[in-house]
């Protein structure tokens, strides 16, 4: 059986760290740098480095925070906000990201994700996919852009299948109802698309302990459990994580 990778996700505007509800009402929580160090030295496995307001103000990615970033780090980091060209994703990959995740640009523009494939390969891109409740739409869930704060129209699942059709690597999908709560995963959301996802799936969104993460593997198949408020304030820790989580026999890595 694959192991499941415990990931923190840092979320980035300007050069700090920041976290809300809701992708909302956002608090400053720390330099990029100084927590992606701690979070490597404490046994994570990937790290995911958002630039949340890239797309939002139509502006690139600080390239040289994410490098600062990638200095500290001997483990996969997959990068994204603000990707709009093939030179960005080129850009991403020189200064230390491993993957790059898009979100706002292919819902925009979804054939980019089949010309981002052909030119790096399935391994390299990541399909973002911010996740907000709707009963307009035939999934249950509207794909939003911009940092969680605009209408794409698009449904979820819908748009999650014909991304697949390009060839994409992994699918990073997050719960906007759920993004800052720290209630838990969003077990509907990930029991409706993980059935039909046949590349990596990393889902965001409410961790809360260890039990949490041990509810969303439950509900179907799970390859990444991505973090943030929970670590935050050191409550927990990484290696406090992957120690309980061993410990309810779930596969996880050392």
């Amino acid at each position: 059986m694959k192991k499941i990778r415990i990931i923190p996700r840092l979320d980035v505007k300007g050069h700090n760290v920041v976290k809300g509800i809701h992708m909302e009402g956002l608090r400053v929580m720390g330099s990029p740098v100084d927590l992606a160090k701690k979070y490597y030295e404490q046994g994570a496995d990937e790290l995911v480095y958002m630039d949340i307001v890239a797309s939002l103000y139509e502006r690139n990615i600080d390239f040289e925070l994410v490098k600062a970033v990638a200095n500290e780090l001997f483990i996969p980091m997959t990068v994204g906000g603000g990707i709009r060209s093939l030179d960005d994703i080129n850009d991403a990959l020189r200064v230390g990201a491993d993957k790059v995740a898009i979100n706002t640009f292919a819902t925009k523009n979804p054939e980019f994700l089949r010309d981002a494939v052909h030119q790096f390969g399935s391994q390299c891109i990541v399909l973002s996919v911010e996740a907000k409740c709707s009963t307009a739409h035939p999934s249950g869930w509207e794909v939003y852009t911009d940092g969680g704060r605009e209408h794409s129209g698009r449904d979820v699942a819908q748009w999650i299948q014909e991304a697949l059709t390009y060839e994409i690597g992994e699918v990073m999908l997050t719960s906007v109802d759920f993004d800052g709560t720290r209630k838990g995963y969003d077990l509907e959301l990930i029991e409706t698309i993980s059935p039909n996802c046949p590349v990596p799936l990393v889902v965001y969104g409410g961790a809360k302990n260890a039990q949490s993460m041990q509810n969303a593997v439950s509900k179907g198949k799970v390859d990444g459990l991505a973090c943030a408020s929970m670590l935050y304030y050191d409550e927990w820790t990484i290696s406090n994580l992957k120690k309980e989580l061993r410990d309810a026999s779930l596969p996880i890595r050392a």
